[in-house]
């Protein structure tokens, strides 16, 4: 496996937060810089109302390359559950963790930024014997991308998932974070000034702060 010159894991509060766009505008940001971005997402599962518009060809949009070089056809589950539910569902045997990590694959030359995004939250099932805190501690990235949303409950969402991401630099992206909404501001004061987070709200001082990571 080719590692890119930068790995970025994107891992989220909790499914349906964002992740995927907030991927794919920071791919586009980081491309628009004339850097080459590879982005990976090892299984993904959906439902009927994603056909045509799944995590892996969104993030292809973003990044130039094919949907079925982002995540491999076989982990492609049509069921909307964590895709080891989602791969017994469909009759299919779930994914195991080491298969998972083995079958990503990245271009060569490396890529100046490769991201890896997960499924769901940040302890959701991703494989028969892991979740995505163990993928993410197994593929040992550069920094971690966290997606959350900035309403009633952040403060809770973000401390618990960044507990269980701790290792590798954290940033938070706060995903339609309003500047006028009382609740979306004083959740970004607590986590910047109270728990020392690197947060962002914006995709141009995100795309900043990763790229920082080089």
């Amino acid at each position: 496996m080719t590692r890119p010159a930068t790995l970025v894991g994107v891992a989220g509060v909790a499914t349906e937060i964002g992740k995927t766009w907030a991927t794919a505008r920071v791919i586009e940001n980081l491309c628009g810089r004339g850097l080459s971005v590879s982005a990976r997402k090892p299984v993904q599962s959906y439902g009927a109302e994603d056909l045509g518009a799944t995590d892996a060809e969104v993030l292809a949009a973003a990044s130039g390359e094919a949907p079925r070089a982002v995540c491999p056809p076989h982990r492609w589950y049509p069921v909307p559950l964590a895709p080891p539910l989602a791969a017994s569902a469909a009759g299919q045997v779930p994914p195991r963790l080491a298969e998972l990590l083995d079958e990503i694959r990245w271009p060569s030359p490396a890529a100046d930024f490769g991201f890896v995004e997960t499924v769901g939250g940040v302890r959701s099932p991703l494989a028969e014997d892991g979740d995505c805190r163990d993928l993410l501690r197994a593929l040992r990235p550069d920094g971690v991308l966290l997606v959350a949303g900035p309403h009633l409950g952040a403060i809770n969402a973000v401390r618990l998932a960044a507990d269980a991401l701790a290792g590798p630099p954290l940033v938070v992206y706060l995903n339609r974070y309003l500047p006028g909404d009382g609740v979306h501001s004083r959740n970004l004061a607590w986590l910047t000034e109270r728990d020392g987070l690197a947060v962002e709200t914006g995709i141009e001082n995100l795309a900043d702060r990763i790229a920082g990571w080089r």
